[in-house]
């Protein structure tokens, strides 16, 4: 089972790693917002920081959890995950969508 649940945390950890890296280019771009967009990007900014934080703090739970907690612990970053991806998803659309809309207005 160690095997799997490594393969199952390394999958995990690169999914986070590109998702780290997406969230610092909705950073940059949010830095260029005008002043009322900006803040509420960086408030889902924040946000998703916040989510993937308690994403990472499971896998670390996963890691060290004994055979008999493996299951619960799983089933519940299996939720945590969907809920970050979900609030990913959005947010990055949204982001794009208010990115374009604003530079469009700027013309």
């Amino acid at each position: 089972m160690n095997e799997k649940r490594d393969a199952f945390v390394q999958k995990l950890k690169a999914q986070l790693d590109e998702w780290n890296a997406d969230i610092n280019e909705l950073e940059t771009k949010a830095d260029q917002a005008e002043v009322r967009a900006k803040i509420e990007y960086h408030k889902r900014i924040a946000d998703l920081r916040a989510r993937l934080k308690e994403v990472e703090d499971k896998i670390v739970e996963l890691q060290q959890a004994g055979e008999g907690a493996l299951e619960n612990l799983k089933q519940g970053l299996e939720n945590s995950w969907e809920i970050l991806k979900a609030s990913f998803t959005k947010a990055k659309s949204e982001f794009e969508r208010g990115y374009k809309e604003g530079r469009e207005d700027s013309k």
